[in-house]
């Protein structure tokens, strides 16, 4: 099928979705036909560097061989199986995930997206302690399902009705527009204190949960900074409440360990991940402690979807694993990220429009500014370095509040002369972009 038909058939029989379409619209764009490692090609055969993996999914590279391998294997045994009783690949996967994850994260929910995972922790939350209120970080975003978005400001839309009741929005500790930063070190202090602040006055009793991203990724690629998770943790000790860490896009080996919790030392009581845990397929996992599981079942907690623990699904959740683990990848993560983060410091001193650069391994972000001295936000350079970028074979996203953070996830398969390819185009279009 060539392009014009494509865009024809889709314009004829599909709803328009893109996240984008404000910068380029899905008709403007490639029509993508197949992938290989960290390129995609589209109907045209034009290749390009896909340093969005897929949507963020094909983290291991496009077509990895272990999962093509797995998948034709568990095809020819059994692909779909009921969810009212267990089936072995989904007991070893959860198996998997209890012996790469630090005591006593170990019991595990399969679902089959980011969404799914998110409002499972949530559920699992609200089960576990008998109340209701969820505290959620206003750049924050855990999905595009009902309950989720609830929680995802930084997509939240008007016009959806009424959101799920009893969740608040707590101010994200975004340091490089922290308006205390002047008072120095610890001043995301204030964003926590005003957060807890306002979840205990607004909430309709004590919380049940914090719900957090390690890296704000859809919200502009924005660090937590570790004394902002560690003052978190013990705030909600003191309610007797959660902590719930999204690592949709920080897990699974992407910022130099396998878990962010790991690096930044302040473990969750429930964890959730989707995105490359099934190299490339559908499957997301909720993971929390014997204490929260055995709370939540108490009280009554119960979920089940049709595809939730599919044995195929869970068995490309397995052999993403061992490819991480085998093939040392969070080695490789850090390899990438150090690469890139050296090369675009070197353009930030030719270039005084970006003025932040963020992110571990391959989750990368770049904060394009009218000036450093201002920091006022440049969307239109962002939408502009965008179109020449994907124009000219690099793929990545524009996030953040102001549409002017650039964000970029390359597969672990990107190769040191890909990387320098694309800092190659991406510095071709900012000149461009600044005429």
């Amino acid at each position: 099928m060539k392009r014009d038909e494509a865009i024809r058939k889709a314009k004829d029989y599909l709803v328009p979705t893109s996240l984008l379409s404000d910068i380029v619209p899905a008709d403007e764009g490639p029509v993508i036909v197949r992938a290989d490692g960290s390129l995609s090609f589209d109907t045209e055969g034009k290749a390009y560097l896909d340093f969005n993996s897929g949507q963020m999914c094909s983290t291991l590279g496009h077509n990895n061989p272990r999962i093509q391998k797995v998948i034709e294997e568990q095809s020819k045994v059994l692909t779909h199986a009921s969810t009212v009783y267990y089936n072995v690949p989904q007991v070893e996967l959860a198996e998997k995930l209890a012996s790469i994850n630090d005591a006593p994260l170990k019991k595990s929910i399969f679902g089959e997206s980011g969404s799914d995972s998110n409002e499972l922790a949530v559920l699992l939350a609200r089960r576990a302690t008998g109340r209701n209120a969820i505290g959620a970080l206003t750049q924050s975003f855990h999905g595009l399902s009902d309950s989720t978005r609830a929680i995802s400001f930084a997509a939240a839309s008007t016009g959806y009705g009424p959101p799920m009741p009893d969740v608040h929005a707590i101010p994200t500790p975004y340091c490089y527009r922290c308006p205390y930063k002047s008072e120095g070190k610890g001043c995301c202090m204030a964003p926590l204190h005003f957060g807890m602040e306002t979840l205990d006055r607004m909430a309709g009793g004590p919380p049940a949960a914090v719900i957090v991203e390690p890296i704000i990724s859809a919200g502009g690629v924005i660090e937590m900074p570790v004394e902002y998770l560690q003052g978190l943790r013990k705030e909600l000790d003191k309610r007797g409440a959660l902590l719930l860490y999204d690592e949709a896009q920080t897990g699974l080996g992407k910022l130099g360990t396998m878990f962010a919790y790991q690096a930044c030392g302040v473990k969750p009581d429930v964890l959730t991940l989707s995105k490359h845990l099934g190299g490339g397929l559908a499957i997301s996992a909720t993971v929390c402690s014997d204490d929260v599981s055995a709370r939540a079942t108490r009280n009554g907690f119960s979920t089940g979807h049709s595809h939730a623990s599919d044995p195929l699904v869970c068995k490309a959740g397995t052999a993403s694993i061992d490819e991480i683990l085998n093939h040392d990848l969070m080695k490789r993560a850090v390899e990438i990220g150090d690469q890139w983060q050296a090369s675009i410091r070197a353009l930030q001193q030719k270039y005084e429009v970006i003025g932040d650069i963020r992110g571990r391994g391959l989750l990368q972000g770049i904060e394009l500014v009218k000036d450093r001295r201002s920091k006022d936000p440049a969307p239109e350079l962002a939408a502009d370095v965008y179109r020449y970028c994907l124009a000219n074979g690099l793929m990545f996203s524009v996030r953040g509040k102001y549409k002017n953070v650039m964000r970029f996830v390359p597969p672990f398969t990107t190769t040191n002369q890909q990387l320098d390819d694309a800092v190659e185009i991406l510095e071709k279009a900012i000149r461009k972009g600044l005429g």
